[in-house]
């Protein structure tokens, strides 16, 4: 297993950048494919950014992706988020995820574990608002 918390979360001014953390605890075998989740009030989650820690590949999705950077410090087994030109449609809590390496060919593909979201871990998320 591994635990997942997430941090970084901040209320900004739109123009402005955010880093989010996610420091995983425990097996790092589930810390081989992770992603970072949003939902914002009254709408479903969202995948926005993937990340195979191992070797490095990255896959983003939705209407933020051109703003977004998706890392892993492995010395420090922590997920991150850049956030660049925050927007108040960036407004959201925002949500680590992590599994272990893929197990069907589906899930070698970054952009489908961003839609499917069967991710097995989970974090309890860190508030990102943005004001205009």
């Amino acid at each position: 297993q591994v635990q997942l918390m997430e941090s970084g979360g901040d209320s900004v001014q739109a123009g402005g950048s955010l880093r989010l953390s996610c420091q995983a605890s425990g097996d790092t075998y589930y810390t081989y494919t992770m992603a970072w989740f949003r939902q914002a009030p009254g709408k479903e989650r969202e995948g926005i950014a993937a990340i195979f820690t191992s070797g490095g590949a990255t896959s983003y999705a939705g209407s933020s992706k051109d703003r977004l950077t998706i890392s892993y410090d492995n010395s420090k087994s922590t997920l991150y988020l850049q956030i660049n030109g925050l927007e108040p449609a960036d407004t959201a809590m925002y949500y680590c995820a992590a599994d272990g390496p893929p197990s069907q060919a589906r899930d070698a593909r970054l952009m489908y574990r961003l839609q499917d979201a069967n991710f097995p871990y989970w974090g309890q998320g860190t508030q990102v608002t943005v004001s205009s």
